[in-house]
């Protein structure tokens, strides 16, 4: 019967306990989040704010104003989710108090009843009376054992009534410390929403301007689309080639005869037993590849795409392109083999490194710190990356690819 009674409580109590670790859990991964994205939104607003431009390039204005605001829009969603999720704790936490000041009710009640009985025989005769009045020995201890429990229950049950005093209080407190957080987190969304509402604004006066010249601007786009594909393709001939050589070694080695072409559609390394090996471990790590800078932000995504600024424009890319400091290093997101560095229009470099049978490519760098055979290690510094001197941008192009067939780089590295 008391199993009956105390099980539906043991139940509602774990409920209690299992919901509160939960949302707990949860808020403070989106606080986390959130604390992440302010820092970002900081980093981004000091990069790009430092970008001395000596002259005004409307499509980089543009795009600047759409990464703040994505960043912003992304903090604003993880300030209503927390905010969900406050409100949630804040709703079952009224519940605990709210059973709590019940038990704490019928705890009182319950003891007042107690102390005004014994008050009404309170008395020493009256106690006396009711040992003496025992019909024998054994009754008398009975009953002088009941006398003990009843006094320790009273003083246990006062100490009850005291200890969920103290519990109601700080559930009391807890709540108005909740409430105080949802406020902290409304204020600061509206705050992000004048600001973005602001930003907006900017960006459809700018939007203005280069409708009214797009004419211009999707000519400056195609250009450096002609040029990114001029340089794919010299990556992608020094790749065919480098598999060609390696092949052909291979063949050499195990007394065949057969020859690969650099030409072939789908032309794919012949991997010795320690290239397969360094292959598993680069796909093992697939998803948590360090970023091949050290601080930056990706401003160029992977694939087919409309361009960022000029819609009706669609841009392919075959990479990423990171957004970082002056003077920001290049570094490689793997250990690996240097397959060849190219020079490419204005004395900019790319470095290739090979992992098996994937390649990293890393495009736009001033200055070279290694050469083609070199081994190099995880977050090893390869090179400085070059900073333009109009726009005042430091933009590395990041590619990854798998023999010829290049791939998403967000897949790979880690949060990207």
């Amino acid at each position: 019967m008391q199993f009956k009674i105390y099980f539906p409580l043991i139940v509602f109590a774990l409920f209690f306990s299992a919901t509160s670790y939960s949302q707990n859990s949860k808020r403070q991964q989106l606080e986390a989040r959130r604390t992440q994205i302010q820092k970002d939104i900081i980093y981004i607003n000091a990069l790009l704010s430092n970008t001395k431009k000596k002259e005004s390039n409307l499509l980089s204005d543009v795009k600047d104003l759409k990464h703040k605001i994505k960043a912003r829009e992304e903090l604003i969603s993880v300030i209503t989710s927390e905010s969900k999720e406050l409100n949630n704790e804040i709703y079952v936490k009224q519940l605990e108090i709210n059973k709590n000041k019940r038990d704490l009710e019928a705890l009182k009640k319950d003891y007042g009843d107690m102390i005004f009985k014994s008050y009404q025989s309170k008395s020493q005769n009256s106690r006396i009376m009711f040992l003496l009045s025992s019909e024998n020995f054994f009754q008398a201890y009975k009953r002088f054992q009941y006398m003990k429990q009843y006094t320790s229950f009273r003083k246990k049950q006062g100490e009850e009534i005291q200890e969920k005093t103290t519990k109601l209080v700080a559930l009391t407190d807890s709540l108005r410390v909740k409430k105080d957080q949802k406020t902290a987190l409304l204020n600061e969304k509206k705050k992000e929403q004048t600001v973005i509402e602001k930003e907006k604004k900017e960006q459809e006066n700018l939007l203005g301007q280069v409708k009214k010249k797009e004419g211009d601007y999707k000519n400056q786009i195609q250009k450096f689309q002609r040029e990114e594909e001029r340089i794919d393709a010299q990556i992608d001939k020094l790749i065919r080639e480098a598999i060609a050589a390696s092949n052909k070694k291979a063949e050499g080695t195990s007394g065949t005869t057969k020859t690969a072409s650099a030409s072939s559609s789908k032309a794919t390394f012949t991997l010795t037993a320690e290239a397969k090996e360094l292959a598993s471990k680069f796909i093992s790590n697939k998803g948590s590849l360090p970023w091949p800078v050290e601080k930056g932000f990706v401003s160029t995504y992977y694939g087919k795409q409309p361009h960022p600024v000029v819609s009706s424009t669609t841009i392919q890319s075959n990479g990423v392109r990171i957004t970082t400091e002056e003077g920001s290093k290049a570094r490689a997101v793997f250990e690996g083999t240097v397959l060849a560095i190219q020079v490419m229009s204005g004395n900019h470099k790319a470095v290739l490194i090979q992992h098996g049978n994937y390649i990293t490519v890393y495009k736009n760098l001033e200055t070279v710190f290694v050469s083609t055979g070199n081994k190099v290690s995880t977050k090893q510094e390869i090179g400085t990356i070059f900073t333009d001197k109009i726009t005042g941008k430091t933009i590395l192009g990041f590619i990854l690819s798998k023999n010829t067939d290049t791939e998403n780089p967000a897949t790979w590295i880690y949060k990207m």
